[in-house]
């Protein structure tokens, strides 16, 4: 019985390391001190966890201590999906952007203004409006957290603290509406 499990353990990790799959491992930004401007309280606390415990950079409290600074505004919105014969309401697509953008000290974009675009459907009934209103939120800080979690991999990719022209990391805004979530 042991040895059947420690065959099987070897075996799926020749198959995971044969396929490329490959932990995340420690990130090196090129940046060494980051500050974070207007980010929502929630999301500036991820994100300073997630760099902090990821990488040797750490989050500071002032632009001038910092090698690049990282400024982040969201939005939140919500439209009707669907309705029934009668016009009331069934779904819900909540809508949820992440705007940010890169700053070295000296003022270069590392990354140029640009969005994460994100949204949910969900199903709503006028007799559960509490708990759709929890359902809501609970949606909301999802997309967040994963709007963070892309953040995160578009940081990695910055190489240099000075780029040179041309050689920055492009911005990246969605060229067209988001389609409708499926259910």
């Amino acid at each position: 019985m042991i040895r059947r499990s420690f065959l099987m353990f070897v075996g799926s990790a020749v198959l995971l390391s044969a396929c490329g799959f490959k932990l995340r491992g420690q990130q090196d930004y090129a940046f060494k001190h980051l500050y974070i401007a207007g980010a929502p309280p929630a999301a500036a606390a991820r994100l300073t966890r997630l760099v902090e415990a990821g990488s040797d950079t750490k989050i500071v409290k002032t632009p001038g201590e910092a090698d690049a600074v990282l400024s982040l505004s969201e939005s939140r919105g919500q439209g009707t999906l669907t309705l029934d014969k009668y016009g009331t309401v069934q779904e819900y697509q909540l809508n949820y952007s992440l705007n940010y953008t890169l700053l070295a000290k000296d003022g270069a974009a590392l990354i140029p203004p640009s969005v994460i675009a994100l949204n949910r459907a969900m199903t709503y009934s006028a007799q559960y409006t509490n708990a759709k209103a929890q359902e809501s939120e609970i949606l909301f800080a999802d997309m967040q957290n994963d709007a963070i979690d892309q953040l995160m991999r578009r940081l990695a990719i910055v190489r240099t603290l000075h780029p040179e022209p041309g050689q920055g990391v492009p911005g990246v805004t969605p060229r067209a509406p988001l389609p409708p979530p499926p259910l």
